[in-house]
């Protein structure tokens, strides 16, 4: 069965894309593929930034940086257009959040809360939770007219989809609700009503924690409410800006059952949430240099080749060999995707060739760009680049 073809060029030049996010398991060249898109957006003379929510160093040193920060840098390219890149820095841009979202007293007193300090760093779901602020703030700046995100490289990679309402479940947990409640009494009425229940239960509480750890607690979740007021509203409108027709989902997998079972799941989560799904970029595919001779009839031809001996004869059998084996191996990841395609029939596909070496620099993006967005057609071997090996007649 043969899948559609991914359109990857008409995608990143189009003017109306706006976003498009990259997901796909570990190891399968996520995030060379961002950088590679981003690279072929800003040729075709689009302002591109892409903003990578993993910590590893990938996209830095496939863009011949050392490092990336917070802050988009500009990428010198050469091309008509402009490519900016940078890493999320989910503390420094929750602390941006403070300073934006509070008075400079309150967000002093906020930025040296221990709570805080921990919960900033290493607190469960904050990276998604920043990963949203961060791409949020990025659209709204309205500086760049592409967006490609880099998502982390493993299932969580979704996980930043569920930060509106998992943040919504976290401040209106009972816990948080009780910490808060003197807070929000009413009058001193309310206020001596609450406080008398909180009295006991503070006790109990602090009993458990310790009565510094509560007080850094209640002190924190005091300043929730002014000072995050609109982060729940703001995340709710990122996530439903993933829906709309601007942005682009592109699932990344190598020709791996392991990965493009994870590709499947991908396919799924996305699907379950309405997001828009370009395609599949199957990367790293080893496509053979001509399809006309069989991996069964080139190993034949190398033993007689071998047995008949003579001139060039060794070299000759040892080339049908090294033909033989491209071909079983074409043919083992043209099954796997077949079988993706079995049961994913309309999403559309990409092969792109695996590469001599790692990526290490602009001249290797620009390699793989092309092969992500030339022509279906122009693969050189007369198999389209949305297969591995012609489909069988």
């Amino acid at each position: 069965m043969s899948s559609p073809a991914l359109d990857l060029d008409t995608l990143v030049r189009d003017p109306a894309t706006r976003i498009v996010v990259c997901c796909g398991a570990g190891g399968v060249g996520k995030t060379t593929t961002s950088a590679a898109l981003g690279l072929a957006a800003a040729a075709a003379g689009r302002s591109v930034v892409v903003l990578t929510i993993d910590p590893a160093k990938r996209l830095a040193q496939s863009l011949g940086l050392e490092e990336l920060d917070n802050e988009p840098r500009r990428i010198e390219t050469g091309g008509p257009g402009e490519l900016h890149a940078m890493m999320l820095d989910m503390k420094r841009t929750f602390d941006d959040v403070v300073v934006a979202h509070s008075t400079p007293e309150r967000a002093e007193q906020v930025l040296a809360n221990p709570f805080y300090q921990a919960l900033s760093s290493s607190f469960g779901g904050t990276q998604e939770y920043m990963a949203m602020e961060k791409l949020g703030q990025l659209r709204a700046r309205e500086t760049w007219d592409l967006i490609i995100v880099d998502t982390p490289p493993s299932r969580s990679a979704l996980d930043f989809l569920d930060a509106p309402d998992r943040l919504a479940r976290f401040l209106d947990g009972t816990m948080i609700r009780l910490l808060t409640a003197p807070a929000r009494a009413g009058g001193r009425a309310g206020l001596r009503m609450v406080s008398a229940g909180f009295g006991l239960f503070s006790r109990i509480i602090s009993k458990i924690l310790g009565g510094q750890l509560l007080g850094d607690i209640a002190t924190f979740i005091a300043a929730l409410d002014s000072m995050f007021g609109g982060f729940r509203e703001r995340a709710t409108a990122t996530y439903e800006l993933l829906k709309q027709p601007g942005t682009a989902f592109v699932v990344v997998a190598t020709p791996e059952p392991d990965a493009l079972r994870e590709a499947s799941y991908f396919v799924d989560r996305l699907s379950a949430e309405g997001m828009p799904l370009a395609g599949l970029v199957l990367n790293r595919t080893h496509p053979p240099a001509t399809t006309a001779l069989s991996a069964t009839r080139a190993a034949a031809a190398a033993e007689a080749v071998a047995e008949a001996g003579g001139k060039g004869a060794k070299l000759a059998a040892g080339a049908l060999r090294v033909h033989a084996e491209r071909m079983a191996q074409a043919s083992r990841e043209q099954r796997l995707a077949d079988r993706f395609a079995q049961a994913h029939g309309d999403v559309a596909v990409r092969t792109v060739p695996a590469a001599a070496g790692d990526v290490h620099d602009l001249a290797d993006l620009e390699v793989m760009a092309a092969a992500l967005t030339a022509d279906d057609a122009d693969s050189g071997t007369g198999t389209p680049r949305s297969r591995i090996l012609p489909a069988r007649r």
